[in-house]
């Protein structure tokens, strides 16, 4: 038996086929006829000595010997479009494919893409507003902003924000905040999206570093940063204000952090992109600008009190 691989269009009729199981989905998808494409099935069929269907009345079925090699075929073909895809982006530096979460995004990344933009008119960004495991091959993804305690081996990173948070109010209910057990008297705005961290930094969290007591019963829940800091733009209450989603409402004095305490976050923002890809054109330009853009952030920490910097 030859070990020669038949066509690549007969193995692409298959795999069609296969996914679909319908030759005229399979046809539609090909851009082939029903007859044309039943052709390349049997073509591949007698490559093989052996039926890959069985066909029905109004269907069909994989063989045995159709079922052992769907797998394989969907595979190299996954493989050859990722590699492609790789080549194609390696080529292209016209475009810049970024993905951060949606607070990040709406927070910190989005107000400031203007200034990227005009210093760089010849890159077309495009953005992806999302949390999802990534992969770059697949996901045709050129960099990633990511936050937490995540594993990046084999990938360039680059850390770009560590984080931490402080009580933080408007200016107006900052004047019924003069200690830090003024707290409990204030409405409590809690944000759960970091609750995933091996120690939360959560107002139970800070009330225990003060010697508190708890009171997580207290005050709204939110599941994202950028509606929970939203309702205490709004007066709504006292938010635990994350740096990264907040910097931008301290300069401009909507937020302020009266107590000037805080606590450290064992997480933080990085930068990450696959390896060799920090140096394409578009790739390292963004880099430098992200690093120039969060250069400013440290100044907030002056004056801070961190309560558990020895963690």
């Amino acid at each position: 038996m030859s070990d020669r691989l038949p066509p690549l269009t007969a193995l692409r009729a298959f795999e069609a086929a296969a996914r679909h199981m319908s030759f005229a989905m399979a046809a539609a998808e090909l851009n082939v006829t029903p007859a044309a494409l039943s052709f390349q099935i049997k073509s591949l069929e007698k490559h093989l000595g052996a039926p890959v269907f069985k066909r029905l009345n109004r269907a069909v079925e994989l063989t045995e010997e159709g079922a052992l090699l769907r797998p394989g075929v969907e595979d190299g073909f996954a493989a050859l479009q990722s590699a492609w895809r790789s080549v194609q982006r390696k080529l292209d530096s016209a475009t810049l494919t970024v993905t951060a979460g949606p607070g990040f995004t709406a927070k910190w990344l989005a107000p400031r893409l203007f200034s990227f933009a005009q210093a760089n008119p010849d890159i077309e960004l495009r953005f992806s507003a999302s949390l999802q495991m990534m992969d770059f091959a697949r996901d045709d993804v050129d960099v990633a902003i990511r936050f937490g305690q995540g594993d990046d081996t084999g990938l360039y990173s680059r850390n770009i924000i560590d984080e931490w948070a402080s009580p933080m109010v408007t200016p107006a209910l900052a004047e019924r905040l003069r200690t830090i057990e003024d707290l409990q008297e204030l409405p409590l705005l809690h944000d759960d999206h970091v609750a995933f961290l091996s120690q939360n930094p959560n107002w139970d969290y800070f009330f225990q570093l003060n010697e508190l007591p708890p009171n997580s019963d207290h005050g709204p829940r939110f599941s994202q940063s950028d509606h929970a800091i939203d309702a205490a733009l709004a007066g709504a209450g006292v938010v635990l204000g994350r740096i990264s989603m907040t910097e931008a409402h301290l300069r401009d004095g909507r937020l302020v952090m009266p107590l000037n305490v805080g606590i450290r976050l064992n997480a933080s923002y990085r930068l990450l992109c696959p390896l060799g890809s920090e140096t394409r054109s578009q790739v390292a330009r963004f880099i430098d600008w992200v690093s120039e853009e969060t250069k400013g952030i440290g100044q907030y920490a002056e004056g801070v009190t961190f309560l558990n910097s020895e963690s």
